[in-house]
């Protein structure tokens, strides 16, 4: 099992697709760290040599912001946002979408689940004498 800046990537797995473990390298990065140092696509995380784990090691460490690294840097430029007040700071604050998305309808993941007694609900039920 191959471990790469503190994730064990899935064995059974593409080379190419196990390296979108780790959290900032999406499968355009992957394919391009690979065909920087001549790993076929093909090949699988447990056919890999030692040399070959150790040169991607590398390259994904010192050319790449990955894992905590990343994460503390996403929350510093959010905290950064809240901070001095801006609209997209505001929004975080507020857990709305950030970019402009609709929020009448849909945006259920920002908002989460609907809230018991919407506006609807509380209408006054019309009952037959």
């Amino acid at each position: 099992m191959a471990r790469i800046e503190g994730i064990n990537l899935p064995s059974n797995k593409r080379i190419e697709y196990g390296l979108t473990y780790l959290f900032g390298i999406g499968l355009k990065s992957s394919q391009d760290i690979l065909r920087k140092l001549g790993i076929s696509f093909d090949k699988r995380v447990r056919e890999l040599s030692n040399d070959e784990i150790a040169s991607i090691q590398k390259e994904v460490s010192s050319n790449y912001t990955t894992e905590g690294e990343l994460r503390k840097e996403i929350t510093m430029n959010i905290k950064r946002l809240q901070e001095i007040g801006c609209y997209a700071g505001l929004r975080h604050k507020k857990g709305l979408p950030v970019r402009g998305q609709r929020t009448k309808t849909n945006a259920r993941t920002r908002k989460g689940p609907r809230k018991k007694g919407s506006a609807i609900a509380l209408k006054r039920k019309v009952s037959k004498k």
